[in-house]
Formats: C-alpha cells, structure tokens, sequence
C-alpha cells in the first residue's frame, strides 16, 4: 500500500510539473523551424537551438552566455573537426543537453555571418564514439 501511494505522489508530481513547462521552451515548432530556447530553460531533448555570446573557449569547447545564463557546449574532438570560434562572437547552436545536464553537445553552430559549422547529426550518435580505439581503425588480427 505504501508504494502504490508513493508511486501516485511521484506520477502526479511528473505530470504537474510538466504541466508548468511554458511553451517557448518546446523543442521545435509545428513547421519544423527550432525555436532558440534560453539557457536558463534547457530540458533534456534533441535538436534544441540555443544563442547567446561564446564567452570562453577551450579546445572544442566554449562557454556560451545568453544573459540568462551560460552553459559550457562541447563540439566534439578537435582530431573529428576544429571550429575556431572567437571570444564575444554571437553565435546559435543547434544539439541536445548532455545527459548529466552539465553541457550542451553541439550538432551545428551558426555564426552571425550565416556561415555554419556541421558538427555531426543529431539522427546518430557522434561519428568519434563508440570504439575502444578513439577513432582509429582497429588493428587486423593476423
């Protein structure tokens, strides 16, 4: 009886809770087009855009600032693809929330020029994942 109660609270506390979503935080538009999201409001789901300023950059990775708050974004390995991005640059990203919610996986980033830089798709998962040899091919057994 005790778990049919905690399991009524915790399902009524998902659904309430999903009730409070604003619509602007919805992933995509009926039209297909992605609505930019702020940072502040990210959810766990692919193919969200995010914009803002790239703050400070490491690596493949920069820390990107909408004024309502910054999220680190990863754009893969530098050996997969290098983005060369600058400090203070305006720039959108289109990806999903890293599963522990830290970082934002990039899939495109769209510069202020319209140029955009092809991460990978967000269809599968990163074309560098997945082999024990980090991307180089496996040896031939003899």
């Amino acid at each position: 009886m005790k778990k049919k109660v905690i399991l009524a609270l915790a399902v009524t506390a998902a659904s309430s809770s999903m009730l409070a979503i604003p619509k602007f935080v919805q992933a995509q538009t009926n039209n297909d087009q992605l609505q930019v999201i702020r940072i502040a409001d990210l959810l766990r789901s692919r193919n969200m855009a995010i914009s803002g300023r790239v703050q400070s950059i490491i690596g493949n990775k920069f820390t990107l600032n909408d004024g309502t708050g910054q999220i680190i974004v990863d754009a893969g390995p530098p050996r997969w693809r290098q983005i060369n991005l600058n400090q203070g640059e305006q720039v959108s990203v289109t990806g999903e929330l890293s599963k522990s919610g830290r970082e934002f996986n990039a899939f495109n980033i769209r510069r202020s020029n319209g140029s955009v830089i092809e991460i990978r798709s967000p269809e599968s998962p990163p074309p560098w994942a997945g082999s024990s040899g980090r991307g180089k091919p496996k040896p031939k057994p003899y």
